[in-house]
């Protein structure tokens, strides 16, 4: 049984800074300049850095020939990556099969002029047809546990991770992951993300709060991709270390260095610093090292799942034996996770409890988090759920909740639930 509850000391300490400090709280959690979604590679492959230089008549003729060799060139690119073979090796494929398997076309930098066209392409190329040429897919091999991203850069003084929208943020939100054998999750920055998932966690290791994130952000265990970004002066030449660590204990796996000769080109920079951490991983992962730290697994004490189920049933008047409200099967929701919020009535502080151990024994529900508990009023609670919030509601029902609401925000409440009387 996975219990949400033991997320509850996560939505106190929240509760209690807000009370503490209320405006430090809010500026760190609002803010338009935060967040970058990361890209959905979950259909396409990528191949990056296809260069081409190429004449023509005219500009227009120069650039869709330079397209043209791009396709190939990337095809064999590919091809050498999946197989292992030399590129030269790779077979030759009609222009009309390449456009049938190529899916787009990303331009990381172009010139074109009157007769002439050079440029650095990334083509995509869609996973379900570019598999059945290739014979093997691209993950047919091993695949990670699910990997926690926490990206942090330190430039001029201080280090960064979320607190706001940076370059290195952006680098990880576009790489398109679907290659990679390293399973990375990736969070927006958006949120309570930059209050968690800051420099001052990727330092600590103590496994009762990792566990926590972990859960909450259904990863398995966490890496860390660090970049030291130097600039010379301004618009001039900066250099980037760039360190791969892993795991709660902050272990480095591998590090190296990258140039470029001025400060426009460090989006490349970057997106190449990505690349290269990935290559570490990946070859961390082969190596056998890139595993779950064990100690990060979370066991329920028999006594802590006894105890929730006889706090549940002591508030629905019923013995643990009994059946609950509707012995119905509900089945498993399938779709998109997506963000709901609860408001239950909890005349008592029972009830809070009791409220996160039922939401989170729904079929779908992936987490359940209290953000403003209230004795005796209404407390919010976000839920994050697979599927449609109306079957989100039914399931409720089912287990004698009063349901009000609909889309994104549901209020639920106990038939006959009532405050307690002031003395």
């Amino acid at each position: 049984m996975k219990l949400s509850s033991r997320l509850f000391p996560l939505a106190s300490l929240l509760v209690a800074a807000s009370l503490i400090g209320g405006g430090a709280l809010y500026a760190q959690l609002e803010g338009a300049d935060r967040g970058v979604p990361p890209v959905d590679s979950a259909s396409t492959l990528e191949v990056t850095g296809v260069e081409v230089d190429v004449p023509g008549k005219t500009a227009d003729q120069a650039r869709f020939e330079g397209w043209r060799q791009a396709q190939s060139r990337g095809w064999k690119a590919l091809w050498a990556k999946t197989t292992g073979q030399p590129v030269a090796q790779a077979p030759d494929l009609a222009d009309s099969v390449l456009n049938s398997i190529v899916s787009g076309i990303i331009i990381e930098q172009e010139q074109i002029g009157p007769t002439r066209y050079i440029a650095r392409l990334g083509i995509l190329f869609d996973r379900a047809r570019t598999g059945q040429l290739l014979g093997v897919g691209p993950l047919a091999g091993r695949r990670s546990a699910p990997m926690l991203v926490i990206p942090a850069m330190l430039t001029g003084s201080s280090f960064q991770t979320f607190e706001s929208r940076n370059e290195w943020q952006k680098a990880w939100a576009r790489f398109r992951t679907g290659g990679s054998a390293v399973d990375y999750v990736r969070p927006t920055g958006s949120g309570i993300d930059p209050l968690l998932l800051n420099l001052m966690q990727t330092r600590r290791p103590g496994r009762a709060w990792w566990r926590m994130l972990l859960d909450q952000y259904g990863a398995a265990d966490v890496i860390v991709p660090e970049v030291h970004l130097k600039r010379f002066y301004p618009g001039g030449p900066a250099i980037g270390t760039f360190t791969a660590r892993f795991g709660p204990d902050n272990r480095v796996i591998g590090s190296f260095s990258l140039r470029v000769e001025n400060s426009g080109a460090i989006p490349r920079l970057l997106d190449e610093g990505v690349r290269r951490l990935d290559l570490l991983y990946t070859q961390a992962l082969e190596a056998g090292i890139l595993i779950p730290d064990p100690t990060l697994i979370i066991e329920e004490p028999e006594a802590l799942v006894d105890a929730a189920e006889k706090i549940e049933a002591a508030n629905e008047g019923r013995s643990v034996a009994e059946p609950g409200p509707s012995t119905a099967v509900i089945p498993v929701p399938t779709g998109a996770a997506a963000p709901v919020t609860i408001q239950v009535d909890t005349p008592t502080a029972a009830l809070i409890q009791q409220a996160e151990v039922s939401v989170s024994r729904v079929p779908g529900v992936t987490s359940a988090l209290t953000i403003n508990p209230a004795v005796g009023g209404t407390s919010t609670m976000r839920v994050t759920f697979v599927g449609d919030a109306s079957a989100l509601a039914a399931a409720l029902q089912s287990q004698g909740w009063t349901v009000q609401g609909s889309g994104s925000t549901l209020r639920i409440s106990r038939p006959g639930a009532a405050a307690p009387e002031a003395e």
